[in-house]
């Protein structure tokens, strides 16, 4: 069973239509969306001319039965703060939204689906890239 949890920018080339995140996505028994990624498609939608349209297809997407949004809880916050001090003793920091997106996906135990490769730095963390 393949488990996952995405970015944004999966998410984002899911609906480009970009070949392999769709036959990827396809193939996962349970897509996790961290809050945070959630929360950057809705203000990059704000910022565009299609936001209704936008949004309508995000909850379309979101209420697939194999789709979960995750949200945040005091396991998470101890995921984070892990994390951010592992971050600072490499003095290798990623942005803030990434911490709290690679927290939730170690809490649930989910390989995390992105494009960016600064979450190799985070120990620990499972990646499907």
């Amino acid at each position: 069973m393949r488990r996952i949890a995405i970015d944004t920018n999966i998410y984002a080339a899911f609906k480009r239509n970009d070949e392999n995140i769709v036959e990827t996505l396809r193939n996962c028994d349970y897509i996790g969306v961290d809050i945070t990624v959630v929360a950057e498609l809705i203000s990059g939608f704000k910022m565009g001319a299609r936001e209704r349209e936008n949004r309508a297809d995000l909850e379309k997407f979101l209420d697939t039965p194999r789709i979960e949004i995750l949200h945040h809880n005091m396991e998470t916050a101890e995921y984070y703060s892990m994390i951010v001090n592992k971050l600072r003793v490499k003095g290798r920091p990623i942005p803030v939204n990434d911490i709290w997106i690679a927290s939730n996906a170690m809490r649930d135990g989910l390989a995390l689906y992105s494009m960016d490769s600064h979450f190799q730095e985070v120990d620990g963390l499972i990646l499907l890239q």
